[in-house]
């Protein structure tokens, strides 16, 4: 089974357009001239290109290779996922959001320094790039030789032809090329599995049969309630410990972080998170229906077994190019819609490590940088992560079976970022020796139980689980479950093994806890934060009136009397200005004022540009 020149034609076409789009937005509008525009996008994006592009950004070609793997294999359990999807996206848009954009940030761990200090900010910044980096080369590589081994396809052509492709328009484009084209890429990922199930189906003798044929295999699963977090999927380890997997995506990461900043209103930031839901759910189903249609054709007898390919990730792509084998085209439009997750993926990496280094490595320290030198130095960024990521992708060839370390590296930073950022915005008390310390704990934990786990397959004398396992989840996910997935044995694991043995469903929720845990003990011992030292909007207050039932004294103590936001405080970000509205939410507005708004502003705001006087109340 090899390509034609129709899928060529198709492959290439989806190349050609995510350039063009890159060069389009390179030679109009303000042709990416300065910071704002390059890598926020002038704040200036509506609701569903946002929205698009924050499905597309972690549903990566690993996902699209190992959700039907996934449905395939253990059945439809993991469908249980969409019930984390709810809670998973509604934080972000009512805790999450608000407090990114209303600080007017441009890089999340711009937050970490207004909640502790410049040391916390830097060490959220290098652990965020030390995942981006490794992956980069993981994302770009796998598709690629899965490609090759089942098609022929040349796997160095491939990496090349998106890593240089996705470097160009990632450069000259900014960020509205990157959302623009993650908008083409999803439609494009649409169309490629729809088309496989629809086609499928038709040669397995429709749906119906279809699920006739998987409630006779056992590949239809129910409710699940074991609470064991040692077993893989169940119920409360897909709809409970999956939402700490969602908040590490949606709530916190950069990549998505970037997307809310450069809507044009918090509203609609807001609301791109609500329009994500139906299209993760859209996502999800497609992965079942495109591993039960898998399960028709092939019943227990799968490719895999049988020897025609040698990794669960390569076992998608046999299917594909066997039921496409009597049409030309079709198989060029499914690679077409892997790599379209590829290069969403990792353009969106691209962005955020040209953001994240740009503005809180370089800015701080080079404050008299013009606009034009900050512009093109963010553009080289860019580019050098490009070239970077094709270096990675070369290392990843060679690393063999210990790509699962460099899988597992990125489900172990999740986690501990995840609960830095809960421990500044829920916990006014935790100062900045317990956010040091504790990400320094939860990153111990994380390295201690994935390498753990790691040296402790190896160890057994049983098949590894393949090097790309099945899950439908976005990035961090994905990489997570082929390092944490337990190995199915008959003996149940005891002590430090059953640690290890942690379903990676609940591995960002044990993560994130130890640095909440941990980050609030050394406040309290090191000396609690006062309420008069706080940065006004940094925290969300919500302690106190989850706290009414303790005496005033201590919740004095805890700095949850008043509504932080009340003290007014100067903060060394871009202007901005908060109004209070009549529902009591303190709503942020742009600089340009009506003067009607201004009227009903409760105190006027000083001449100086650089005073920032905060009215806020309890959110």
């Amino acid at each position: 089974m090899h390509f034609t020149t129709p899928d060529y034609v198709i492959f290439a076409l989806l190349l050609v357009a995510s350039t063009c789009i890159g060069l389009f937005y390179a030679l109009s509008g303000g042709r990416q001239r300065t910071t704002q525009e390059f890598l926020l996008a002038d704040r200036s994006m509506s609701c569903l290109p946002v929205s698009l592009s924050l499905l597309a950004t972690f549903q990566s070609a690993v996902a699209i290779l190992g959700a039907p793997s996934e449905i395939y294999t253990y059945g439809t359990q993991y469908w249980f996922l969409g019930v984390s999807y709810f809670l998973g996206l509604l934080i972000p848009a009512h805790v999450f959001i608000p407090v990114f954009y209303r600080l007017r940030l441009t890089s999340a761990y711009e937050y970490l320094e207004l909640r502790f200090n410049k040391t916390v900010r830097i060490m959220g910044t290098v652990t965020f790039i030390f995942q981006m980096v490794i992956y980069m080369g993981v994302v770009l590589y796998a598709p690629a030789l899965a490609l090759n081994a089942v098609t022929g396809f040349d796997l160095w052509g491939a990496v090349l032809a998106m890593g240089l492709v996705c470097t160009l328009y990632t450069t000259l484009g900014g960020l509205k090329a990157v959302i623009w084209t993650d908008v083409f890429q999803t439609i494009v990922m649409f169309a490629g599995q729809l088309a496989v199930i629809i086609v499928g189906a038709h040669q397995a003798g429709g749906i119906g049969e279809v699920w006739r044929k998987a409630m006779n295999g056992s590949r239809i699963a129910t409710l699940d309630l074991n609470p064991d977090p040692t077993e893989r999927h169940t119920f409360w380890t897909l709809g409970v410990g999956g939402v700490f997997l969602m908040l590490a995506l949606y709530g916190v990461n950069q990549a998505q972080v970037q997307r809310y900043l450069s809507s044009r209103t918090e509203r609609e930031a807001v609301m791109s998170c609500y329009v994500v839901f139906p299209c993760q759910q859209v996502v999800l189903c497609l992965g079942c229906l495109m591993g039960l249609v898998m399960f028709a054709r092939y019943g227990e007898e799968s490719p895999l077994d049988k020897g025609y390919v040698k990794t669960n990730d390569q076992m998608v792509l046999y299917f594909v190019m066997d039921v496409f084998r009597d049409l030309p085209g079709l198989p060029g439009l499914f690679v077409a819609c892997l790599f379209s997750g590829a290069l969403s993926t990792i353009s969106s990496a691209f962005n955020s490590l040209a953001t994240v280094t740009m503005e809180d490595l370089i800015k701080p320290y080079c404050p008299a940088m013009t606009e034009a030198k900050a512009t093109l130095l963010s553009k080289g960024l860019a580019l050098a992560y490009g070239l970077v990521c094709l270096a990675m992708a070369y290392l990843a060839s060679l690393m063999g079976s210990v790509l699962q370390a460099a899988f597992s590296i990125f489900g172990m930073v999740g986690g501990p970022l995840l609960g830095l950022f809960c421990l500044g915005m829920f916990f006014p008390w935790a100062n900045s020796t317990g956010a040091i310390v504790g990400l320094v704990a939860g990153l111990a934990m994380a390295f201690w139980i994935g390498i753990g786990n790691f040296v402790s397959r190896m160890a057994v004398p049983t098949p590894l689980l393949p090097i790309i396992n099945s899950t439908t989840m976005p990035l961090p996910g994905n990489m997570t479950t082929a390092v944490m997935t337990t190995l199915i044995t008959s003996i149940k694991p005891t002590g430090v093994q059953a640690l290890y043995n942690l379903s990676y469903l609940w591995y960002s929720a044990h993560n994130s806890t130890t640095v909440v845990i941990v980050g609030l003990i050394v406040s309290l011992l090191t000396g609690p934060m006062k309420e008069k030292d706080l940065t006004p909007g940094t925290v969300y207050p919500v302690l106190g009136n989850l706290l009414f039932f303790l005496p005033e004294r201590y919740r004095e103590k805890l700095c949850c009397v008043t509504p932080l936001s009340h003290k007014p405080k100067a903060i060394n970000t871009q202007p901005y200005q908060v109004a209070q509205e009549s529902n009591g939410v303190a709503q942020h507005k742009e600089e340009e004022k009506t003067e009607e708004e201004d009227e009903e502003r409760a105190t006027p705001q000083p001449s100086c540009r650089l005073a920032h006087t905060v009215q806020e109340t309890a959110l």
